[in-house]
Order: structure tokens, then sequence, then C-alpha cells
């Protein structure tokens, strides 16, 4: 089986609606977030091992002035919802609320692999840093796209055998 837009989701979630109830709905959404988490881990891995180079003076530097590591705190904001209603499906994504607002444009920043920002605050000196590799996003999602698409398809089989 092959799913072609959201159209077979949306008529199997109203078929699971008028027969199976809630426990083949809690099953449903379930498994289809056992598919997703992989990517979701995935995701939090490659934003925490992006490299930031910068283009400046060597020697100097030392730990970081600030108490939140931006890795660790981009990494936290990555989600996943589960939806079993007339959308259905996995969608994981970047919690902008769950970010300072200094940071939130930051995950898609890095996304772009070049980094522009004050030196420590200071708006008359600033910094270029490069993030290798670029496209942590987008190089992690392509990458899981097959192995979700597989298990998702692997579900609605199982999902549609049990309706039958």
């Amino acid at each position: 089986m092959q799913i072609q837009g959201t159209g077979q989701l949306v008529t199997l979630a109203h078929r699971l609606r008028a027969a199976g109830g809630p426990r083949l709905r809690r099953n449903f959404t379930r498994r289809i977030r056992r598919a997703a988490e992989p990517l979701h881990r995935d995701l939090q891995q490659a934003i925490r091992t992006v490299n930031l180079t910068g283009t400046g003076r060597r020697g100097r530097g030392g730990p970081s002035p600030t108490t939140r590591p931006l890795r660790a705190l981009l990494a936290g904001a990555v989600r996943i919802s589960v939806r079993a209603g007339t959308q259905p499906g996995a969608r994981v994504w970047t919690d902008r609320s769950r970010l300072p607002p200094d940071v939130r444009n930051m995950p898609w920043v890095i996304e772009s692999g070049r980094v522009r920002h004050p030196v420590f605050g200071n708006r008359r000196r600033w910094a270029t840093q490069t993030a290798r590799p670029a496209g942590w996003w987008s190089r992690t999602v392509r990458a899981g796209t097959p192995r979700m698409t597989a298990e998702v398809a692997r579900i609605v089989d199982d999902v549609r055998r049990d309706l039958e």
C-alpha cells in the first residue's frame, strides 16, 4: 500500500470512529507516535551535534557567559504531536514558544549554515559563525522520511485489516 496524500488517512479516521471506537483510535495514535519518535530523537541529536565555528581570534574565549547552553535549549524545543481526527498524522516541529525571545529564529538560522550575531550583546561588534554541517533539519528529515513512511504504511495496513 502506498499513501497518496491525506485522503486515505482521513477515510481511515472516519472508519476508525465508526467501527473501532476509542480503543482502536488510541492504539492507532500510539503506534503513529512511536513511528515518529525516532525522527524526533534524530532531530534532537542533530541539533546537539551541530558544530558552530567562528572566524574570530583564536586562543580567546572560554566558557559561555550565559547559563543556557544553546544546542540543548534548541533540542528541547523540538516537539512531536499526533492527530487522529479529521486530519490524522504525526508532526515533528520546533515549538518557538519554548524558546526565549532572543533565540526564537535560531533553529532556522542554524539550518541556513551561517549565524551572525553581536559579540556578547555589543551591537557595534558582530561575529559570524558557520554551522557544520548546514541543513541539520532538512538532512535529518530527508533521511528519516522513508523509514517513517514505511512504518505508517504498515500501521495503516494493520488497522485496515482490523476494520475489514
